[in-house]
């Protein structure tokens, strides 16, 4: 069936209702790669042996809450009473939990929380579950005065530390939908953002890009808006857009749980771009080690072909647009635009120097388009809700929210979506659940950014904030770090990463970052005098400077912020060889706590 105007817009809506809301109870497992890898598929098997087809739905898989550190995950449906989820499932607790189901009952030992309400961010709605018919009459063993009395003593998900100060703008259906089915994606919205833009001038879909103050999620924050613009007025008739999903920064994995759990979003946004400046082909460069991130992309792109969403005469339009997987190698250098470009042309990703710009010259010398993952995935909200609506959620300056990994010493590891603007200390405290007397550094920007002592746990997280400090906002991993962490080690750490990851082909970067690892090591060893401390900033100043691409200027970062903020272990290490955290193997000696 191909979608071409309104009503069968709607027809394929309601087939995505009665998969969201069947009339029998029925259960969905999260099947992002964090279920998958702590375990989900064993939990699912045994409560697929025991469960009795007459009285629970057969399951299907759903993407990821966000909620890491509670997988595995999987959630009971109830018609007219909503979700049940259920934690840390082992295949023992599964069965267990799908015995009580066939009898009516919950297993209220390893419940997690409840979902009340259907948010349906595109479509401004907020629905209780009670209010939602499923298809066709109930067939439930659930008792309804035992349901409503259960529930009672189920906290609501909102009302957790870990949800309560999220919100869900670019995560809005992750969790919530069945990530290979297109049917469910339009339930909630879908392709609504990309069915009126097929409507609009293009100008006035940059405008409302603009007016959100979308700026880009992988990592300078440049305006979406302009960029766009830049794009749809420069010359020539072939034009590309490029999805850049090569998130390769140590413990992210924000664009690959969008892809996993919401591919639809990112292909909508693609779309709608591609019209603005009218090209006729894109590409989605993902990890060659996210299998699943590929897997789901290939279905939703197949999907969206058989409904005429990708093609010719996209949703009985005179516009044609298709999109192809390109698939990386793990370089940590193609999230850099220019080498994935490169590798996308199927040369070596080296970076090239700007300008030109990839709006003026980019994929094969034509004007194009790169966003993050992220970016595009926001775009279909701001074609529905409008521009002004998601720029009120921010600050001043950025609209809109942040995706995090939050990863590191805390309670509650995952992906949290919050807004710009919003405290470090609510992410890493309240979110994350650190213990406020242990915690010491946030590392923000992934390898190109930057170390903020917890002091500083009170700045409000956006753009200009974070560069005041020495760091940036990058593509969004946040890790935090304990007393027993040696900022010297960590420096070393990231600073040898970015060393090892980098093309090879500029001097500054590839000569310097050996030269500052060198001595970092020669630190960590007792090796190293206070002269090596001015030098390892004299060659952080030269590489800045000097580096042909972004990689290689902001690779010296993690060994600034520490100098700048933790300077007394340096000098600890280097006049007393000594390690307060114990890490590095100094003839020194550790004072008593």
């Amino acid at each position: 069936m191909n979608i071409k105007n309104k009503k069968d817009l709607k027809k394929v809506k309601k087939q995505g209702k009665r998969s969201l809301y069947p009339k029998k109870p029925k259960f969905r497992f999260g099947s992002a790669s964090c279920g998958i890898g702590a375990g989900i598929e064993a939990a699912k098997q045994a409560m697929d042996e025991a469960r009795t087809p007459e009285k629970i739905g057969r399951s299907s898989p759903v993407g990821c809450i966000g909620a890491c550190y509670a997988e595995p995950l999987a959630e009971l449906y109830i018609p007219r009473k909503g979700r049940i989820l259920f934690n840390n499932i082992k295949p023992e607790d599964g069965k267990e939990i799908m015995k009580a189901a066939n009898n009516g009952r919950i297993s209220e030992d390893k419940v997690f929380c409840k979902v009340t309400e259907d948010n349906n961010l595109i479509n401004n709605e907020t629905k209780k579950f009670n209010d939602l018919p499923p298809s066709g009459k109930i067939q439930s063993p659930f008792d309804n005065n035992y349901l409503n009395k259960t529930l009672e003593k189920i906290p609501s998900i909102n009302k957790l530390d870990y949800f309560e100060n999220q919100k869900k703008i670019v995560l809005r259906n992750s969790g919530h939908i069945n990530p290979e089915s297109i049917e469910e994606y339009i339930s909630r919205g879908g392709y609504k953002g990309l069915y009126k833009s097929l409507e609009m001038n293009p100008d006035n879909i940059i405008e409302e890009i603009s007016k959100s103050k979308l700026r880009g999620r992988g990592g300078a924050g440049f305006p979406t808006g302009k960029k766009w613009k830049l794009a749809k007025e420069a010359e020539g008739e072939t034009k590309y857009v490029i999805s850049n999903g090569d998130e390769g920064d140590p413990g992210a994995y924000m664009d690959r749980v969008i892809m996993e759990s919401d591919p639809h979003s990112m292909i909508e946004g693609m779309i709608i771009g591609a019209y603005t400046i009218r090209a006729e082909k894109g590409y989605i460069f993902v990890r060659n080690e996210y299998p699943q991130a590929v897997k789901r992309m290939e279905i939703a792109i197949e999907q969206a072909k058989e409904y005429g969403i990708l093609g010719k005469n996209i949703m009985g339009s005179d516009f044609d647009f298709n999109l192809e997987i390109s698939k990386g190698g793990g370089a940590f250098v193609c999230g850099e635009e220019t080498a994935l470009m490169s590798s996308i042309e199927g040369k070596l990703p080296n970076p090239r120097p700007r300008p030109p710009y990839p709006t003026e010259s980019g994929l094969w010398g034509k004007p194009t388009i790169i966003n993050n993952v992220k970016s595009w995935a926001n775009i279909p909200a701001i074609i529905c809700r409008g521009g002004e609506f998601l720029s009120n959620i921010g600050t001043k300056r950025s609209g809109e929210t942040k995706v995090f990994s939050l990863v590191g010493d805390v309670k509650r590891r995952g992906l949290i979506e919050v807004k710009l603007g919003t405290l470090l200390k609510e992410i890493v405290i309240d979110i994350g659940g650190a213990d406020p007397n242990e915690a010491k550094a946030v590392q923000t920007g992934g390898p190109s950014g930057g170390f903020i002592p917890t002091k500083f746990l009170e700045i409000p997280l956006d753009f200009e904030t974070l560069t005041e400090l020495g760091s940036i906002m990058g593509s969004g991993g946040l890790v935090v770090m304990d007393n027993d962490t040696c900022m010297v080690d960590m420096a070393e750490y990231f600073l040898k990463f970015t060393m090892e990851e980098g093309c090879g082909q500029c001097t500054p970067c590839r000569e310097g970052l050996e030269r500052m690892h060198n001595i970092l090591v020669e630190i960590t060893e007792g090796k190293a005098n206070t002269k090596d401390l001015n030098l390892l900033r004299e060659l952080a100043s030269y590489i800045e400077d000097a580096s042909l691409c972004g990689l290689g200027k902001t690779a010296p970062r993690p060994v600034l912020t520490t100098l700048d903020h933790f300077d007394e272990e340096y000098r600890e290490h280097v006049e007393k060889e000594v390690c307060q955290a114990g890490v590095c193997d100094l003839t020194g000696e550790k004072k008593d706590e």
